[in-house]
């Protein structure tokens, strides 16, 4: 995550994101890049890694850090399941289910930690 979002911003992104069926790319962009930056600063950390390709990915969650290759602990969404878990309009448990996460690894379980916006 290179630059941080700003609050005001993270939120019009969002209000795009929820106000519309199909949202602008650049709105579903910066809503999944802020969800993802509200994460990292709730569960600091390198011990999994967050992927919601093709927008972003962090590090998040204190432990062990790996610093080569792919990491023992990694989730993977599209960006709408990410924006949903993010926010609170859908839980973990019915995304996995529905075959919409994908998690490896003994830390890989971040349910906890949703949503992170509400």
């Amino acid at each position: 995550m290179p630059r941080k979002i700003d609050m005001a911003t993270g939120r019009d992104a969002l209000d795009a994101v929820a106000a519309q069926v199909a949202p602008a790319r650049t709105d579903l962009a910066t809503a999944v890049r802020y969800l993802l930056q509200l994460l990292e600063e709730r569960a600091p950390g390198k011990s999994v890694e967050v992927r919601v390709p093709p927008f972003g990915a962090v590090q998040v969650v204190d432990g062990p850090a790996h610093t080569r290759g792919t990491p023992p602990n990694v989730v993977e969404t599209d960006p709408a399941t990410w924006v949903a878990l993010a926010t609170g309009r859908e839980t973990w448990a019915d995304a996995w289910a529905d075959g919409r996460i994908s998690a490896s690894g003994t830390r890989a379980d971040i349910s906890h930690l949703l949503p992170v916006r509400w």
